[in-house]
């Protein structure tokens, strides 16, 4: 099968290409390295079912292309993480409601395409039920409020992939990720364990923001690409929207307690009010835990990596890890023998 992966040189998206090459499938990637990194896809360039493209999904002309050529897209390509979205509110914005609407207009001319969206649970916003479920209520915070525009712009995704299937006949699955983590991930854009992991590697103070007290489900990331590709396969998951995540519900405190464990450290934990770390007003969701019964009953799927096996593995990433922790995009020019033509 010949698959195109918006976003393919990400932490996600790396992973993606990996099993579906394992698979036996032709993976192009699309990424114009924002958040994405050569480093990332390293290890596949040579091989023969493997191309990279370094461009823009707002580049018409390219995507066009790239679809025409592929039978199903895994669509990842979005602003990341907390701290990116509210420093790049714009550019967050527009990739993921213009650029998700190219890559379902284009598959939708082109007829023969599938279109895997990721989507988030910052979806739910403020919702205090828990457990999570598809169909449950969204509850946000003000628009003033630079988070929230991230929320709001997946939710638009989530209605354009809907309309796309109800009204053109495009077949889409939307995935509501949880939390997803593991090896290659950084800690540029916020994400935690990584952050977590390396202060901890490099006998730093392990900074929780807030009282530590807020809860979160992490997941794994070959969990996530298994429940990824399964869901492409099932033609009965058409049209629908599923929660990926873990139900192991950890709060922070207790996070960065087990990093300190696992790495044998001497740090300290320490607390930063959200307003410094963030800004006046940040607004944060107290608990995020997910209902998966949908896609057990669908195609058996449910994490099979614990917290602790989840973190060792980014332990080890990083201290086995040749590349410097900051971006390797700033390296580009060393790497200069992957950057593709764009077609």
């Amino acid at each position: 099968m010949n698959v195109l992966i918006t976003g393919g040189a990400g932490f996600i998206g790396s992973h993606l290409a990996e099993a579906l090459l394992e698979k036996g499938d032709t993976v192009r990637v699309i990424d114009d390295l924002s958040t994405g990194s050569l480093e990332n896809v390293q290890h596949l360039h040579g091989a023969p079912e493997f191309s990279l493209v370094v461009d823009t999904i707002m580049n018409e002309n390219v995507m066009r292309k790239l679809i025409e050529e592929s039978d199903i897209v895994y669509h990842l390509a979005a602003g990341v993480g907390v701290k990116y979205v509210i420093d790049n509110a714009l550019a967050s914005l527009l990739t993921n409601v213009r650029g998700t609407d190219i890559v379902l207009e284009l598959a939708s001319n082109n007829g023969k395409n599938k279109v895997m969206l990721t989507s988030t649970s910052e979806v739910y916003g403020k919702n205090g039920k828990l457990p999570f479920k598809e169909e449950d209520d969204r509850v946000l915070g003000s628009v003033y409020n630079t988070r929230w525009g991230y929320s709001i712009s997946k939710s638009l995704d989530e209605c354009l992939a809907l309309a796309y299937w109800r009204e053109r006949n495009l077949p889409t699955v939307t995935v509501r990720l949880f939390n997803t983590c593991g090896p290659r991930q950084t800690g540029r854009y916020g994400m935690v364990v990584p952050r977590f992991v390396q202060s901890a590697l490099l006998g730093q103070p392990l900074t929780v923001y807030g009282d530590g007290t807020q809860t979160r489900c992490f997941t794994y990331i070959g969990d996530v690409i298994k429940a990824l590709i399964a869901l492409a396969e099932n033609d009965k998951a058409v049209g629908d929207i599923f929660n990926v995540g873990s139900t192991r519900e950890v709060s922070i405190r207790e996070l960065a307690e087990i990093v300190i464990r696992l790495t044998s450290s001497a740090s300290e934990i320490k607390y930063i009010p959200y307003e410094e770390a963030y800004g006046e007003g940040f607004d944060d969701m107290k608990h995020r835990m997910p209902d998966i019964t949908k896609i057990q009953k669908l195609i058996g799927w449910t994490p099979r990596v614990n917290l602790d096996d989840l973190i060792m593995t980014v332990i080890d990433y990083y201290k086995s890890s040749q590349v410097p922790w900051e971006s390797v995009s700033e390296k580009l020019p060393e790497y200069s023998d992957l950057l593709c033509s764009t077609v």
